[in-house]
């Protein structure tokens, strides 16, 4: 465990205030929490401290407490999450929390011992489990996506891994002489056929995601005996399945639900574990 981790927590996390913060590869969001209920968030790109910082400062001027409140960060970009966590506890001390090390993820799992999931998969079942309160499909469309699987019982299965939007056209131009470098864009649903070259690969590329979560989700069904409902976040969550009738839900600050039920759970006062 790393030298800053602590495992006694003696504040209450669910009754005050604090900061969470999810550093993925592609974008950062950060929100303000109050009494478990996430406000509105702020996405900006994960390029460097200084974009992400300024957020963090917004986020932490809503606090209605005079000090700096609690921080809780969870990454999936390691330097990155690491800049900003070293950042922050030169502002607000052992006020930092980190999911992983300091705040475990309260979700029960069903995987291959060897298997570490990504702190980012396991909140957004967790806050999909808590707000469905029902077995469900949890898709995760970002840098990466991911399609995982949540049981009735609230038993995290994982599931599969595939490329993003992005990803998935920088392979086509990067893999081909011919294919040009494109930026993600909404195929136009009203025209059936990609006309042109890029539209061809803007629609494969949001079909060939579409098309894989579908199956994903009738293969998790048929082992289930049951079809979940599905629960889309991430930054192309609306952009591929904005009227999606497949999808329940697209909730975007899904991860930073999470990180709040996690708090819930587990910070709770004088609650030693070791």
């Amino acid at each position: 465990m790393p030298a800053h981790a602590r495992v006694n927590y003696t504040v209450e996390m669910a009754n005050l205030e604090f900061i969470a913060i999810d550093v993925g590869h592609t974008r950062t969001a950060v929100a303000l929490v109050c009494e478990g209920n996430v406000q509105e968030p702020s996405i900006v790109e994960s390029a460097s401290l200084a974009t992400i910082m300024p957020a963090i400062a917004s986020a932490m001027a809503q606090a209605s407490g005079g000090d700096a409140p609690p921080v809780i960060v969870a990454s999936v970009n390691e330097a990155l999450g690491g800049d900003v966590c070293a950042a922050l506890r030169d502002q607000v001390g052992d006020g930092v929390y980190v999911v992983g090390d300091d705040l475990p993820v309260p979700l029960v799992q069903d995987l291959a011992p060897e298997a570490v999931p990504g702190v980012d998969r396991l909140l957004g079942a967790l806050a999909a489990w808590h707000t469905m309160q029902s077995a469900c499909i949890v898709v995760d469309a970002g840098t990466a996506v991911t399609v995982d699987f949540v049981d009735g019982e609230g038993t995290y299965h994982g599931g599969a891994i595939a490329p993003g939007l992005r990803m998935s056209l920088e392979a086509m131009s990067r893999g081909t002489s011919t294919l040009p470098d494109l930026q993600p864009m909404s195929p136009d649903e009203a025209e059936p056929f990609g006309r042109s070259t890029a539209d061809a690969m803007q629609l494969g590329a949001h079909a060939g995601i579409r098309g894989m979560v579908r199956h994903l989700a009738e293969r998790y069904a048929t082992a289930y005996d049951a079809w979940p409902p599905i629960v889309a976040t991430g930054g192309d969550a609306e952009a591929l399945f904005r009227g999606d009738e497949l999808i329940d839900r697209i909730v975007p600050d899904l991860v930073l639900r999470g990180i709040a039920v996690a708090a819930q759970r587990v910070l709770t006062p004088g609650d030693a574990t070791s």
